[in-house]
């Protein structure tokens, strides 16, 4: 077991001692670093992106949805990406660890088969954080991601999220995809005054 692993372990063995119950878990992993085709790209980034995108995610899985089985009861929602649906130039690694994350919420949904959790996935398209500036590592080229169409806000992904948690119980909420209504595609924006256009192609 990695240490990262038991880390996360110890802390839900620490709330379950305290009879802290989780009703609903929400994994919010949504890292980029950089804009680098794959033949250029640095391994250190590849790296983190995985640990943080895939594994943070499957760690906090394993360690709450072990305690929701004994309860019969609980709430599993994962914030995807609609780079999980498809692949852009540059886009990678990200891309890749999006798409494990609908392969890990359909695999668990499956093997939680006979019992009473729901596993749910919201997947966004451009949604106005500090995102884009990360992944740049440039905070006025990411400001200028969001100029020229309104995309969408954290409240906006935060709604969805609660429309999701409060169906009855024999409802599941598979998947939801949210584009900003200027966001036609993963690759396609339409941008005032500069027509329908990648969404990535942001110059410094």
């Amino acid at each position: 077991m990695s240490k990262k692993n038991e880390e996360v372990e110890t802390v839900f063995r620490d709330l379950e001692s305290q009879r802290i119950e989780i009703d609903i878990l929400v994994n919010n992993a949504g890292l980029a670093l950089g804009t680098d085709l794959m033949q250029d790209a640095k391994v250190t980034n590849w790296d983190m992106m995985i640990d943080t995108n895939v594994k943070g995610l499957l760690y906090l899985t394993r360690a709450v949805v072990g305690f929701m089985i004994k309860r019969n009861q609980g709430h599993v929602i994962n914030i995807g990406s609609v780079a999980g649906h498809g692949c852009y130039i540059s886009g990678n690694i990200y891309s890749m660890t999006k798409h494990a994350v609908r392969a890990i919420t359909q695999s668990l949904r499956l093997d939680l088969i006979g019992t009473a959790l729901r596993v749910s996935e919201v997947d966004p398209g451009a949604v106005e954080t500090e995102f884009s500036e990360v992944r740049w590592n440039d905070k006025e080229r990411g400001k200028k991601f969001y100029e020229d169409f309104t995309p969408l806000t954290a409240n906006d992904i935060a709604d969805t999220i609660v429309y999701c948690a409060t169906r009855p119980p024999h409802v599941n909420i598979s998947e939801i995809v949210v584009y900003p209504q200027a966001q036609a595609s993963l690759t396609n924006v339409y941008r005032a005054g500069q027509g329908s256009k990648s969404p990535f192609d942001v110059k410094k």
